[in-house]
């Protein structure tokens, strides 16, 4: 029985070495193409890209990874329905691979085909490789919490070592160059996920059940604690968007700052702008660990989930108030690459204070007859957020001062101040929800 496996790293079920790397690819070739994917868009014609102005490219650039989001909505029902996990796995993976093949072809049409490919295939597989990780382990099994920490880890590895890869071929070879290396990433993932099939077992096939159970199950009325929970998942998940609208500037405005007003050297040694992009992968490899001891730490006295909701806004405008500063110094030339680092260093933070606490905590309040309709409102929540963040990114205008003031400040005010409100809020949010917090 696989509840019980503990034959894998660090006494795990051996199932989730297969699920890391399977994650990891697919992270790897997510991440590897996106960033390229608002530089090859701005870049001129004669250099290979594709001419768009910024406006035009922000906008097209949160529409993909919007719907990267929104589309898990219908991967996870078509799962259900359908495919079952562990194939529906298997099909976004390969959908995934054929749109970065796709995009490696120069042509408008294909450039469209092939974002909304991965989108599709990415709404299978993101959502139904975190269920399979989930029914590794039995009911009440403690080692869960510290499985989706490490298949978290798997994620931001392949985040990190992305940039290395598909950046350096992107931008100093030839874009579809890229493109290609991300399609081929997602191969690789594909390869071992087959091969590591077994040590999975049963964990994500299709169980059938009978639709009178399904029916009655989901006609039991909500208790009056339920619907206070259910407020309290939709109060932190508005929130949520203006977070994921900061930090998915990552991709859009930050890169834009990467590339144009950030010197591309470092003690001698010079590297393409995309590099920049590993910064917050690394960071949260390197901190996950020290958060998680703290908040065992402190134990009881830690932060309710609401109050680590305010720190990760905060952290967030923390982050954009460096890279606001930072924008008045580049009217004299390319700035250090050290504003951006200690920018991603904050929104790590941030993201270490409020992503995993969110997905945590929306398991924790929601019912157990809701929790994937609740998951479904984080998975459009975080979905308008990086939407958003492309079409803010837009704003980004290289040779104006003052716009690059009023963009990333504004982030900045808008972020901070959406942590003071939330702050306000948590007395009542507590009040709500006085067992959970």
């Amino acid at each position: 029985m696989i509840a019980s496996d503990t034959s894998g790293f660090a006494g795990h079920p051996q199932g989730l070495t297969t699920l890391f790397f399977t994650e990891m690819w697919e992270r790897f070739s997510y991440y590897g193409m996106r960033a390229l994917l608002i530089l090859y868009m701005t870049a001129p014609l004669a250099q290979g890209g594709l001419g768009f102005d910024t406006p035009k490219a922000g906008h097209i650039y949160g529409l993909y990874t919007g719907s990267v989001y929104l589309t898990c909505l219908l991967g996870g029902w078509l799962a259900d329905k359908f495919f079952g996990a562990r194939r529906a796995v298997l099909i976004g993976g390969i959908i995934i691979a054929c749109g970065y093949f796709v995009l490696a072809f120069a042509s408008l049409a294909t450039f469209y085909a092939g974002l909304c490919l991965v989108a599709g295939g990415t709404g299978l597989l993101k959502p139904n490789v975190s269920t399979i990780v989930g029914s590794l382990y039995g009911e009440g099994d403690g080692r869960r919490d510290a499985g989706f920490s490490i298949f978290y880890m798997g994620i931001n590895l392949g985040a990190f070592i992305a940039p290395f890869v598909c950046g350096y071929l992107g931008q100093n070879i030839a874009w579809h160059y890229g493109f290609a290396a991300a399609g081929v990433g997602m191969v690789v993932g594909l390869f071992q996920y087959v091969a590591g099939g077994k040590k999975l077992g049963h964990a994500g096939l299709k169980q059938s059940q009978p639709q009178h159970a399904t029916y009655a199950h989901h006609r039991e009325p909500l208790t009056i604690d339920e619907k206070k929970r259910l407020v309290v998942i939709v109060i932190l998940a508005l929130f949520s968007i203006l977070f994921f609208m900061a930090l998915e500037q990552a991709g859009s405005s930050l890169n834009l700052f990467a590339d144009r007003l950030t010197r591309h050297e470092f003690v001698g040694l010079n590297f393409p702008s995309s590099w920049l992009q590993a910064a917050n992968p690394i960071f949260v490899i390197l901190f996950a660990p020290v958060f998680a001891w703290l908040w065992i730490k402190l134990g009881h006295r830690q932060p309710s989930s609401p109050t680590k909701f305010v720190l990760g806004l905060v952290f967030v405008g923390l982050g954009f108030s460096v890279v606001a500063y930072a924008s008045t110094l580049a009217n004299t030339g390319p700035v250090s690459p050290m504003w951006l680092t200690v920018a991603y260093l904050f929104n790590s933070f941030g993201e270490l204070c409020l992503s995993p606490v969110g997905l945590s905590t929306v398991t924790k309040l929601a019912p157990a007859r809701l929790v994937g309709s609740m998951m479904g409102v984080w998975f459009t929540a975080t979905a308008v957020g990086n939407y958003l963040a492309g079409r803010v990114g837009g704003f980004f205008q290289a040779n104006d001062q003052s716009a690059l003031l009023s963009l990333f400040g504004t982030v900045a005010l808008v972020t901070i101040g959406a942590g003071i409100l939330l702050a306000l809020l948590v007395p009542f949010i507590k009040k709500l929800t006085p067992r959970s917090n």
